[in-house]
């Protein structure tokens, strides 16, 4: 499954980071690694959570989540990406399990999230999605390697 699989991508290229590369941000005004991993699992979370929303309640309708907000008063900061990765990891397995285990029933319900429709079946994708993106961000411009 490519849930599954990303995350073992993604976790490898944050294996045997130096401190100095967790909590430095490539930028000013940039998030730093681990901050990165924070928005990566709370995102995770709320599109988790849409999912089990929408595929339990007929006409949900959810707020929006502000990730500059969240990541700063998350904490992920001050956490060792090695306690992050781990955090990450457990939801991850749990998020997969839950998705194999849904119905085509439960896939097709739908709702609003943040103003547009989603059905339940489109989560695991934009879940794939946004790692995806960020790890391509992480390779980038957190630890140099070309495109």
């Amino acid at each position: 499954m490519t849930l599954q699989e990303q995350l073992g991508e993604t976790l490898a290229a944050l294996q045997g980071l130096s401190e100095a590369q967790e909590t430095t941000p490539y930028a000013s005004g940039k998030w730093n690694l681990r901050e990165v991993v924070g928005h990566l699992i709370d995102t995770e979370r709320v599109f988790a959570f849409r999912s089990l929303a929408m595929a339990r309640s007929k006409g949900t309708d959810l707020p929006s989540m502000d990730q500059d907000e969240w990541v700063a008063s998350s904490g992920a900061g001050q956490h060792p990406l090695d306690d992050l990765t781990a955090d990450w990891a457990a939801l991850r397995h749990a998020n997969v399990h839950m998705f194999s285990t849904m119905s085509a029933a439960a896939g097709a319900q739908s709702g609003r999230a943040s103003g547009f429709e989603f059905t339940v079946r489109s989560f695991p994708w934009i879940i794939a999605g946004h790692e995806l993106w960020h790890r391509g961000l992480i390779e980038r411009d957190y630890l140099g390697e070309a495109e």
